[in-house]
């Protein structure tokens, strides 16, 4: 069973990360919101660290590069450098948990500079999702960034119209892909693509593609509402050519399997990004109780909420939707760490703490009024950063979708 406590483990590396959000996060944050598409360069040490921590074990996953599904045995086995697993309870707290953990403190301090931070993009997450040693191995050290969206298939997946070739030992892929987070930065893409149209979803592959390679053009960089730290890019691959050892997992089409070898890589990036959520509410609420308890304000979680102020009442109504989050996103991520299916938990983590993320920011702004609406606090900025980890990864609507579908047990074509 799940512990609810966090692992003695991780405590370093908790630690670690909340230095880092308060210390290097908070003092850059609004620099780098007003200077959009600037490159924080400040973050350069710090992925230096997180990647020494990584390399000598310390670090237990830091980061998107640590999150990867296990099974079978390996979900008992050692990980990383010597890094040994609960082998006598059979329980594993693994990458995927110190990853949400660490997530959920750097983006406490802020979403774009964490989604800034090399080599820790959702495309690192993907590959350590489904790729074989052999491509991990080749993969490693570099900076991915993820290429789903289209023009034309936003939140559906499913209906991508890239497409990919087979032409001797290489794919030649062509389409168009919007919204790709880090696409400038980045020096790899994993872009999804068709294999055949005819045969739908369960042909959609997913394909690492080098930055640098002549058929993947940059065709714009996007302005934003929120996380502007972080770019976002849009691509056109006009006959890209990429080596077939390129491609992520099985090059077999399956159609009785359909769409499940893609959509593992969500079971992994979806409880990151429901981490990031966690981690924004958090400062948040945090920034929030201190500026109302400095004005006489003060929530008493000891006392009904209906003898306390309309605010405090609402403080506790907040931190309670927190709580729900923070123990969804846990629960996915340790269902990864232990090799158990976790499509249905990993979009409840992300449904709940994404809607919880926009309604708590929002709400922390108008408690706080005039001081929450200003820029001489953050609050205001996590409100609008927020509304993104509503959104990326599958919007609110395919996460409740999802998860109505795995409850009643039906197909994509039966519940639309």
């Amino acid at each position: 069973m799940i512990d609810l406590e966090v692992p003695k483990k991780f405590i370093p590396l908790i630690k670690q990360a909340r230095t880092v959000a308060e210390e290097v996060m908070w003092p850059i944050a609004r620099k780098y919101d007003l200077a959009e598409h600037a490159y924080p360069t400040e973050l350069d040490l710090l992925s230096g660290v997180i990647d020494g921590l990584d390399d000598s074990g310390t670090g237990t996953g830091a980061g998107a590069t640590g999150a990867s599904q296990t099974t079978g045995e390996d979900s008992l086995a050692s990980v990383g450098s010597g890094r040994k697993t609960e082998e006598k309870s059979g329980v594993r707290n693994g990458t995927n948990m110190s990853s949400a953990l660490s997530i959920m403190e750097t983006c406490r301090g802020d979403v774009g500079l964490t989604l800034s931070l090399p080599r820790q993009g959702l495309g690192n997450a993907a590959i350590a999702a489904v790729a074989t040693p052999e491509q991990k191995k080749r993969y490693d050290g570099k900076w991915a960034s993820m290429a789903i969206t289209e023009p034309e298939a936003g939140s559906d997946a499913a209906a991508i119209r890239t497409t990919a070739t087979k032409d001797g030992d290489d794919y030649v892929i062509n389409g168009e892909k919007i919204y790709v987070t880090a696409g400038e930065r980045c020096d790899l893409v994993v872009v999804w693509a068709s294999l055949d149209l005819s045969l739908g979803r369960a042909a959609i592959k997913s394909f690492v593609v080098e930055r640098s390679n002549p058929g993947l053009t940059l065709e714009r960089l996007e302005h934003k509402l929120g996380i502007r730290a972080s770019d976002t890019a849009a691509f056109r691959l006009e006959n890209c050519r990429v080596p077939a050892t390129d491609l992520l997992g099985d090059p077999e089409i399956r159609t009785e399997t359909g769409f499940g070898g893609a959509m593992q890589t969500f079971d992994n990036t979806r409880p990151m990004v429901a981490a990031m959520a966690v981690g924004l509410t958090r400062a948040a609420l945090d920034l929030t109780t201190k500026l109302l308890k400095a004005e006489g304000v003060e929530a008493d979680p000891d006392r009904p909420a209906h003898v306390q102020s309309a605010a405090a009442a609402r403080l506790l109504q907040m931190e309670a939707d927190y709580e729900a989050a923070y123990l969804l996103t846990l629960r996915a991520a340790w269902m990864a760490d232990n090799a158990k299916p976790n499509s249905v938990e990993a979009s409840m983590a992300k449904a709940k703490a994404g809607r919880t993320c926009v309604n708590v920011s929002f709400g922390c702004v108008e408690l706080l009024g005039a001081t929450g609406y200003g820029e001489r606090e953050l609050i205001e900025k996590w409100a609008r950063d927020g509304k993104i980890l509503d959104i990326f990864e599958g919007t609110q609507q395919i996460q409740l979708l999802v998860i109505a579908r795995r409850l009643l047990e039906l197909s994509s074509s039966q519940l639309r």
